[in-house]
């Protein structure tokens, strides 16, 4: 018999884990980070940039999650970093860079507090917040795309670091 969200035994729990949103902006998307947010267990989803609606796009794809998981709308992403960063947060960019390692070799303290940045649809993690991150990872990819879709790569980032810090 399939479960489902009545008869599971998944233990909720909250992982030191805020999730920075870099100018994403389409509703669909935002809505699907409210409801990994919620799986996930992280502690807050900071929405940031100019165009951040929470209309019934979003709210379709969201199932509801936007009423249970913390969250801000903001216009700069960058504050919120350096905000997090004077609060001790761990700071990391999900983007392929030069300089970024793959996310599986990477190494997270179950003990640390992190400020996960995803950035927008188009033009990724800006220039400013790599600069002050403390770690940029990238998921391997084996196909011809080099990219894949923001919330499909933050599912991942998420599982790999709530994985390393049960």
């Amino acid at each position: 018999m399939q479960l489902n969200h009545y008869n599971t035994n998944f233990t909720k729990r909250e992982f030191p884990i805020t999730l920075i949103c870099d100018n994403v902006t389409s509703a669909p998307n935002i809505g699907s980070l409210f409801r990994i947010s919620d799986a996930f267990g992280i502690e807050k989803l900071i929405l940031c940039g100019s165009n951040i609606t929470l209309g019934r796009k979003m709210a379709k794809t969201s199932r509801a999650t936007e009423k249970v998981v913390p969250f801000t709308i903001s216009q700069n992403a960058l504050d919120h970093v350096k905000t997090l960063k004077a609060d001790n947060y761990t700071i990391y960019a999900l983007e392929i860079t030069k300089n970024s390692i793959p996310i599986h070799k990477a190494s997270f303290n179950k003990n640390q507090k992190i400020a996960l940045v995803i950035g927008d649809e188009n033009f990724g993690v800006s220039d400013e917040i790599l600069k002050l991150s403390d770690g940029i990872f990238h998921i391997d990819m084996f196909g011809l795309n080099s990219s894949m879709n923001v919330v499909q790569a933050t599912n991942i980032a998420l599982y790999e670091i709530t994985k390393q810090t049960l």
